[in-house]
C-alpha cells in the first residue's frame, strides 16, 4: 500500500489534490480511497487530506499516521505547529514541499527527517496565470508523478474531478497545462510500502460527566484571539499605494478578521500579525490601491 498525505491550508486545494491522485490510480487499476481532515475550518487555516492507493483493497480507515509521501502545499507549514508535518515522517519517507527555496535553504531552517524534494509550484502558477490560484492540479500532478502513475490518467482524472466542480472549460485546461507542467517537474522516486506496519490504532477514552445538578456548563475565561497570531497562515499578502487610496473603508468593512483598522479615517492600517492573507481587501479595494504580493522565507515566519 501506498499512503500519502497533502499538507495545505484552507483554499490552497490540498482536499481536491487528494482526490485527483486517488481517482487517477483508480483509473490505472489500483484500489483508491481518499479523505481530508479539517480543523478550524478557515481559509488559510492548516488541514490535511489523505490517499490510500493498493493492489488489493483497502481495510484501513482514518488519519496516515505513517505516510510514505508527503505533499507540502506551502513552505510556511513546515514552522507550524499546528500542521503537524513531520509527525511520522522517518527517514525514507518522501517529503515534496512546494517553495522557492532550494533544499539545502529549506533544511537550514526547517530540519526534515524525511528524503526533502522541493519545486516552485506557486511560482509556476503565477506565471502561467498571472495571479495566485489553488493549487490543487499541480499538488495532484507532483503526487501521481512522484508514485509513478501515468499522465493520461493524471489529465483524465482532472477533468473528470473539476468538471464535477462545476469549474468552466477554459478553467480546466488552465489546470491541465500547469498540471503538465509539474508532473515535468519531477521524477517518480522509489517508495517505501509500509503495508505490513500499519499505524497503530488509538485507544478510546470514556468521557466522565458531571451530574445535572453540576448546573450548566459556563466560559468564565477570557477571548485570546490576539494572543493567537494567524499571519504565519498568509502565502500572499495585501500591500498599499496610499497614493491611490481614497479612504472609502471597504477593505476595513470587507476583513473578515478585523484585521484592518482605519488611522484618523483616511488610509487602512493593516495588522500583519493576524491578516490571513485571504485578499478580500484587495478584492474589494475599488481604485485599486492593494495589491497583493507574495510572501518572501516563509518559513522564516512563526505562527
Amino acid at each position: 500500500m501506498v499512503r500519502i498525505r497533502f499538507h495545505g491550508r484552507g483554499g490552497q486545494g490540498a482536499k481536491t489534490a487528494a482526490r485527483l491522485v486517488a481517482t487517477a490510480a483508480f483509473l490505472e487499476g489500483w484500489m483508491a480511497q481518499d479523505s481530508p481532515l479539517y480543523g478550524a475550518e478557515r481559509r488559510g487555516a492548516p488541514m490535511t487530506a489523505f490517499a490510500r492507493l493498493d493492489r488489493a483493497p483497502i481495510r484501513e480507515r482514518g488519519m496516515i499516521a505513517r505516510p510514505d509521501l508527503v505533499v507540502v502545499a506551502d513552505d510556511s507549514l513546515l514552522a507550524d505547529p499546528a500542521a503537524h508535518v513531520g509527525d511520522g515522517v522517518e527517514a525514507d519517507t518522501v517529503v515534496f514541499v512546494n517553495s522557492e527555496q532550494a533544499v539545502t535553504q529549506l533544511l537550514e531552517r526547517a530540519p526534515c527527517p524525511g528524503r526533502l524534494l522541493t519545486g516552485d509550484l506557486t511560482g509556476l502558477v503565477l506565471a502561467q496565470l498571472g495571479k495566485a490560484g489553488a493549487l490543487s492540479g499541480p499538488l495532484g500532478a507532483v503526487a501521481a508523478r512522484l508514485v509513478g502513475l501515468s499522465e493520461t490518467n493524471l489529465r483524465t482524472a482532472l477533468v473528470m474531478e473539476l468538471g464535477e466542480l462545476g469549474l468552466p472549460v477554459p478553467v480546466i485546461e488552465q489546470n491541465l497545462s500547469m498540471a503538465h507542467a509539474c508532473f515535468e517537474l519531477v521524477q517518480p522516486v522509489p517508495l517505501r510500502q509500509n503495508g505490513d506496519r500499519p499505524g497503530q490504532p488509538a485507544s478510546l477514552r470514556t468521557p466522565t460527566y458531571e451530574p445535572p445538578t453540576s448546573g450548566t456548563a459556563r466560559i468564565s475565561a477570557l477571548a485570546n484571539v490576539t494572543v493567537r497570531k494567524t499571519g504565519g497562515w498568509r502565502t500572499f499578502r495585501p500591500v498599499l499605494d496610499p497614493e491611490k487610496c481614497i479612504g472609502c473603508w471597504m477593505c476595513y468593512l470587507h476583513c473578515p478578521d478585523g484585521a484592518v483598522r482605519m488611522t484618523g479615517a483616511t488610509h487602512p492600517l493593516i495588522d500583519y500579525d493576524h491578516c490571513k492573507g485571504c485578499l478580500l481587501c484587495v478584492e474589494e479595494c475599488p481604485t485599486l490601491a492593494l495589491i497583493s504580493e507574495r510572501e518572501a522565507g516563509l518559513v522564516r515566519r512563526s505562527s
